[in-house]
């Protein structure tokens, strides 16, 4: 057409009018444009159309992406349920398929130490002692009034309290 540009895409010749996005319509000129499946589309277009959309913040993921439960996220919107911390290249974990740190879901659902009140959680291996209903982190699991360790060592309760056999013997 007289004085309209030409525009060469692929070895065809279009009229820069005819040189349109798909979905919306709009002529594509010099903008950014995606090929699909013989179509073409502005950024804008493409990414509404066949991008993933991320479960938490309904946009687009064109990067940082990654899934969960089957649910894609962007790597800045998988947060802790509890405190929002993001969880992305952390460890976390889950309860009722909802991710928690490890921190948070600690506080919220581990058993707490008797003689602490931190949460056990198990991490790095760590071990307990249990007891009627009562627990305790390896290094929380002494006699309550000389302080000494009774892993491994036979010992005296008196309700959420344990003593060793010596200090046992003032009750």
């Amino acid at each position: 057409m007289f004085g309209s540009r030409k525009i060469d895409y692929k070895g065809c010749n279009w009229h820069e009018t005819c040189f349109v996005c798909q979905g919306c319509q709009q002529p594509l000129g010099s903008k950014s444009f995606v090929p699909k499946h013989s179509s073409l589309y502005c950024i804008s277009c493409y990414e509404k159309e066949f991008a993933q959309q991320c479960f938490a913040c309904k946009k687009p993921i064109t990067k940082d992406g990654i899934s969960y439960e089957e649910q894609p996220f962007h790597s800045e919107c998988f947060l802790c349920t509890e405190c929002k911390k993001k969880l992305s290249g952390e460890k976390f974990t889950s309860k009722d398929n909802t991710p928690y740190c490890i921190d948070c879901f600690g506080n919220l659902f581990a058993r707490k130490c008797t003689a602490c009140t931190k949460p056990i959680s198990g991490q790095g291996g760590g071990q307990y002692i249990s007891f009627e209903d009562f627990q305790w982190h390896s290094d929380c699991f002494a006699c309550s009034k000389c302080k000494a360790s009774l892993v491994g060592q036979r010992f005296l309760s008196q309700e959420s309290q344990i003593f060793c056999t010596e200090c046992g013997q003032d009750m």
